[in-house]
């Protein structure tokens, strides 16, 4: 069968793609390595906590001594290297657990700075970048960040001289770009930075924003110093199965504070119903290192194609990854739209639909999605956004198969490249 005919993919692009797949063998295999150790990690945890069918199962109403509920979170402590985890349904996304982290630990007068500079859009209300009469600095917390130095690397002497100056009760780390124009920043240098934040005040709560990372190198930021870590269960640790959820890992002093941010005061962890979510986290965590590993082939991939065609992107596809997003600049608002309604098009959910600029919630500017995904949002299908300011970008995550990704990526280049 001639794929490429099926598609209209032009034999210029499969030609580039043939080159790019050729180039990428040993960068592909890295990948495939990384799973291997973490697939390692997450059977050996399934086997040492004795996951059975009955942990499969669910509950409803207050969700009291739900078995399953509690072998996920033992997994999830064994995972990130904690004493305990909040691995919940009744979060909505990412952003609500990075909220209820901050909420339950910060209170009145306590300082919050981010050394990543400004936090994802997303958060700038929970905060009070933007105003919000229920955000964090209207209830009294403080707020400061630190750019990173040029854009690669924390800027350690801003950073030291602040804390030093400085009455910080808690740091966060964003570990992805977002929507900043930065590096995504590396287990080793989250590793480094924090080492020097705790040799000056043991007593700084070091969180960290795991979106979009977990699983990309072999450690994660727990296992290298930080208190707190949060991501969603619909991007790379949910293996493309779980269908809402997030997870708060770290210390349990501050755990127990989440939950009862989360629920209320006196009951914490003690309810939550799973409704039918036990059997998609378990086996999702369980796939979740090889879909990982599909997304960063399918990430490389495409910025070997879009570099080869003469576009800038960030990472180039011979960078070190750590994390599933890929950013790509557009010369043109029409060429961002072109390429990211070509992704839509290559969707296997709603590939009829065509995607347009909308006032999208928690966002200043408008935003343009493809998101033809089997988990609504879901961030390690296949997916793409930008707001559309100047300069252009488009953020492109990650590929539930490679083999899917591409055949996306070639039709969403030929979109962008058409003169219809």
């Amino acid at each position: 069968m001639n794929v490429n005919k099926l598609f209209n993919i032009s034999d210029r692009i499969n030609k580039i793609s043939e080159e790019c797949e050729n180039e990428l063998r040993v960068v592909f295999k890295e990948f495939e390595y990384t799973s291997y150790v973490n697939q390692a990690k997450i059977l050996k945890s399934f086997q040492d906590n004795k996951v059975a069918t009955m942990h499969l199962g669910s509950s409803t109403g207050y969700g009291y001594g739900d078995p399953g509920r509690e072998v996920i979170e033992k997994i999830y402590s064994d995972i990130f290297g904690v004493e305990d985890a909040l691995v919940r349904v009744q979060f909505v996304n990412g952003t609500h657990a990075i909220s209820t982290a901050l909420f339950a630990c910060l209170k009145s007068a306590d300082e919050l700075l981010y050394i990543t500079g400004k936090p994802y859009d997303t958060l700038s209300e929970t905060i009070g970048i933007t105003k919000n009469s229920m955000s964090l600095m209207s209830n009294g917390v403080k707020y400061n960040s630190i750019d990173l130095k040029d854009g690669n690397d924390f800027d350690d002497e801003k950073i030291i001289e602040y804390i030093k100056n400085n009455s910080v009760k808690m740091i966060v780390i964003q570990r992805s770009k977002g929507y900043a124009v930065r590096k995504s920043m590396r287990i080793s240098q989250i590793e480094s930075v924090i080492k020097k934040i705790k040799e000056i005040d043991n007593n700084i709560i070091v969180m960290v924003d795991n979106c979009y990372g977990e699983l990309v190198e072999q450690l994660e930021p727990t296992n290298v110093g930080a208190d707190l870590c949060c991501g969603s269960l619909i991007k790379n640790i949910g293996g493309g199965l779980c269908e809402t959820g997030a997870y708060i890992v770290g210390k349990s002093k501050y755990i127990e504070l989440c939950a009862q941010r989360l629920t209320c005061p006196g009951i914490g962890k003690e309810c939550g119903a799973t409704m039918y979510q036990n059997r998609n986290i378990l086996q999702g965590l369980f796939i979740a290192p090889s879909v990982v590993c599909s997304a960063l082939k399918s990430m490389t991939f495409a910025a070997c194609m879009l570099e080869k065609l003469g576009f800038n992107v960030y990472p180039n596809y011979l960078e070190k990854r750590t994390d599933i997003i890929q950013t790509v600049r557009f010369a043109k608002k029409e060429e961002l739209i072109k390429f990211i309604q070509g992704l839509q098009k290559a969707s296997p959910i709603d590939s009829h639909v065509t995607p347009y600029p909308w006032n999208m919630p928690g966002y200043t500017d408008q935003v343009i999605m493809a998101a033809g995904t089997f988990i609504e949002g879901a961030s390690i299908e296949l997916s793409a956004d930008s707001p559309i300011r100047e300069p252009y970008f488009a953020y492109i995550q990650g590929g539930i198969t490679y083999e899917s990704a591409k055949l996306a990526i070639l039709i969403a280049i030929e979109n962008m490249l058409s003169e219809e």
